[in-house]
């Protein structure tokens, strides 16, 4: 079973994404302005607001994970997951988030569990360093049922230019270093959904409560690498696993070879694996399997780079190679 069949078959067809990005790319362009800095489909956007100072936005959601958190009508970690969404993204462009915005849509306003909801949003912004600035709530009847909702929201941060991490920087021998995973995250709920069921989430309360492990933040430990000088480029790894996320930080004509032996995979990703009869293609397309995000450094700066992220638990994943691609 290749990932694109096993996720299909779950309802999210990848390449309908990749259509839609391709169909929308002439409608952005006409939006362009003076200040904006490459297009879409980087981790986060950029725009030049002068003096080598760029903002950097993300946005995002929390996906099918949410229901989830209805079955276990616990909602208070949620926000940790939107915020962790965007604020990741912009953190590997090199910024730092400054402020998020959500917007939560829901069939009708519970005041104790939107305010559960904002908690975890909060509890996020706080991780990162970032302000809660402001948001919306939706009472929408007649389109969600009364216990549904949806969480999305958005990230702007700041980088000088002169720290910005660039993937056109990186050339072949340098080292890949993972930054572990707190679990699943915010990606492949839909597959998890279709291989479990509802009603078997709902009896497996160990399960349940081991996917509902919030998204880890990593702005403080990045910046703290970009402030020593140890990082060249980074990659968020969410939607799409190592497939589509490692290639974002590399330049055309280089590789990752990414050794398995080295991957430190929890077992919640080898339970999946089992129970879902899926192949290796689909966990590492679909999943984090263990790692949330991937900092690109230079070899003599390896042992360097690690003890800066000691508290993370980093560790040498493999290398960049000449080639196109993860290479596992």
């Amino acid at each position: 079973m290749t990932n694109e069949s096993a996720y299909a078959q779950a309802g999210v067809d990848v390449t309908r994404g990749y259509k839609a990005v391709d169909l929308m790319k002439e409608h952005v362009k006409r939006t362009r302005i003076p200040g904006v800095v490459g297009g879409i489909g980087g981790f986060a956007g950029l725009f030049d607001i002068g003096g080598g100072r760029l903002l950097a936005a993300g946005a995002d959601g929390v996906g099918t994970k949410l229901r989830l958190a209805i079955i276990a009508d616990k909602h208070d970690t949620v926000g940790i997951d939107c915020v962790a969404m965007s604020v990741n993204d912009v953190a590997v462009t090199g910024a730092i988030p400054l402020f998020f915005l959500d917007y939560i849509a829901c069939g009708k306003i519970i005041p104790d569990k939107v305010a559960d909801i904002v908690k975890g949003v909060a509890d996020g912004c706080v991780q990162a360093g970032c302000a809660l600035l402001g948001g919306e709530t939706a009472e929408m009847p007649g389109f969600y049922a009364e216990d549904d909702y949806d969480l999305a929201g958005f990230a702007v941060g700041a980088v000088e230019r002169t720290r910005m991490l660039d993937k056109s920087n990186v050339r072949a021998g340098d080292m890949l270093i993972a930054l572990p995973s707190s679990g699943v995250h915010s990606n492949g709920f839909s597959l998890i959904r279709k291989i479990y069921g509802e009603e078997h989430l709902r009896r497996d309360s160990a399960l349940l409560e081991t996917l509902l492990t919030p998204t880890k933040i990593y702005v403080k430990p990045l910046a703290k690498l970009i402030e020593a000088c140890l990082a060249v480029s980074a990659c968020h790894i969410t939607g799409g696993g190592f497939y589509e996320n490692i290639p974002r930080c590399l330049p055309d004509g280089l590789c990752a070879k990414v050794s398995k032996s080295a991957l430190r995979t929890p077992d919640v990703f080898r339970m999946i694996k089992q129970d879902g009869k899926a192949e290796d293609r689909d966990m590492f397309g679909t999943f984090n399997m263990g790692v949330g995000m991937v900092v690109v450094a230079r070899e003599t700066d390896v042992d360097a780079a690690l003890a800066c992220l000691a508290d993370e638990g980093a560790y040498v994943l493999g290398e960049v190679g000449v080639g196109e691609g993860v290479i596992i």
